[in-house]
């Protein structure tokens, strides 16, 4: 038994009982299980990055400004936005912010003259609204908490706020950093490491002639998990071709299932008289779903339709829908892995960006939206999709539309992995006789238009 396990676990297996090496492997498959699913494997090095750097001192403890990098190629952080969190490793207050806000003051009932703006001991910061007035912003501060991705606009993929920190320590040997930091971006799909004490940060002027730096600085990184974000799927993918009459769907229940009853409780018929009315009156402040009533149930599908053959180039369309009537998705992205996105030769109306997680293979595409014309993949409705296609040339040791090569291997909407159709349903290739056989019909008719055609020219 103990032979047919790992050889990392080989040597330790051997010197136990049976039973005791079956527990271990067992543990040791669960905790695999639970890392590899935390590794993005199309972005082994994405993460976002939460710089704290102490820019000056006061009476009581200091000013610092945190900067939050998304380095995440795809993965951006959309409506409603980022929320972070720590604990004071002492008694520090909040006395003011810049940029941000506490969703809670806390109790600060011992202060008799100026009252801190947050007393808690784990506080819960968030960004501030566009259109915050000037005196309250900073540098890339006040966007609703949404960052793009690094590898969408390496511009827009930083967030940043200042605060005021008293009871803290005025120097660096007393200045204690924070602990338990979070970060919710919308969901709970981050987890944040220890702060760790860094270089301090320099800091070049405009004009490039003087460089200054903070006084001390401390970094925490956050690595997201699908795993503790995604309990259920948000996207599906169906498949289509020019060669098979048959549209592959979404599969049935794939983000859940419809209730029972003519009242579906969880969606809404896209056929309902009053369906402007349901929907509007919703509020504007709720993110969750409200899908259009389907079988898959999923607020995005994406479809991908092989279209046309070429004798040297195929082409492919590629269409994303929004059943979602609660969401606009504004800078959204879609990553698809496919052994023939190295022969790419040309994209209409999305950008496209290489992703190459496994070295030299360039297997793995990034698309997204043009600005002011489809960055903005409307809520669901008669705008509710955007769409593009996709024209590869033909790689004759490779190319083949036979056992579903055509179509890809996985699917990411804004992050998410999106839920395929089982392999043995993908439309498939016509069998030879269905290609050739033709009536006999067809065939006189055929020959009679070739006849008449051929007196005519001479």
């Amino acid at each position: 038994m103990c032979d047919s396990f790992h050889p990392f676990l080989l040597h330790q297996c051997r010197s136990v009982s049976v039973h005791v090496c079956v527990l271990f492997y067992n543990f040791h498959i669960f905790i695999s299980g639970l890392l590899l699913d935390a590794f993005d494997a199309l972005d082994p090095n994405g993460n976002i990055t939460i710089k704290w750097d102490v820019i000056s001192w006061t009476p009581d403890g200091y000013v610092a400004v945190v900067t939050m990098f998304n380095f995440q190629q795809y993965r951006h952080i959309q409506a409603p936005g980022w929320t972070l969190g720590w604990t004071w490793a002492k008694k520090e207050v909040i006395w003011n912010m810049m940029g941000a806000q506490t969703t809670e003051q806390g109790d600060c009932s011992k202060f008799k003259g100026n009252i801190p703006h947050c007393c808690k001991k784990d506080p819960t910061v968030v960004d501030l609204l566009p259109g915050t007035p000037y005196n309250l912003q900073i540098a890339n501060c006040c966007k609703g908490g949404v960052i793009n991705s690094w590898g969408q606009d390496a511009e827009t993929a930083v967030s940043s706020f200042q605060v005021s920190v008293g009871a803290a320590g005025t120097t660096n040997k007393t200045v204690r950093v924070p602990k338990n930091f979070t970060l919710k971006a919308p969901g709970p799909g981050y987890t944040c490491g220890p702060a760790k004490i860094v270089k301090p940060t320099k800091f070049v002027t405009n004009d490039g002639r003087r460089a200054t730096q903070a006084m001390m600085t401390w970094n925490v990184t956050c690595t997201y998990s699908q795993f503790l974000a995604q309990k259920t799927p948000t996207c599906c993918v169906s498949l289509s071709s020019f060669y098979n009459d048959t549209i592959v769907p979404c599969p049935t229940c794939t983000c859940g299932c419809q209730k029972n009853g003519t009242q579906h409780g969880n969606c809404v018929d896209q056929d309902e008289p009053h369906l402007a009315s349901v929907v509007s009156g919703l509020g504007k402040n709720n993110y969750a779903p409200l899908v259009q009533c389907t079988s898959h149930m999923c607020p995005i599908r994406i479809h991908w339709h092989v279209k046309l053959n070429y004798k040297e180039y195929w082409r492919v369309k590629v269409t994303i829908t929004n059943f979602n009537y609660n969401m606009n998705y504004t800078q959204w992205n879609l990553v698809v892995q496919h052994p023939n996105f190295d022969n790419l030769t040309q994209l209409f109306s999305f950008h496209y960006k290489s992703l190459t997680p496994y070295g030299a293979i360039n297997d793995t595409a990034m698309l997204w939206g043009m600005k002011f014309y489809n960055d903005l993949l409307m809520q669901a409705g008669p705008l509710g999709n955007v769409q593009s296609e996709l024209l590869f040339r033909k790689d004759l040791s490779t190319f083949t539309f036979e056992k579903g090569w055509a179509f890809p291997r996985r699917v990411y909407f804004n992050g998410d992995n999106c839920v395929m159709p089982p392999p043995d349903s993908y439309p498939y290739m016509p069998n030879a006789g269905n290609i050739w056989k033709v009536s006999p019909l067809k065939l006189v008719v055929t020959l009679m238009l070739s006849t008449l055609l051929f007196f005519a020219l001479v």
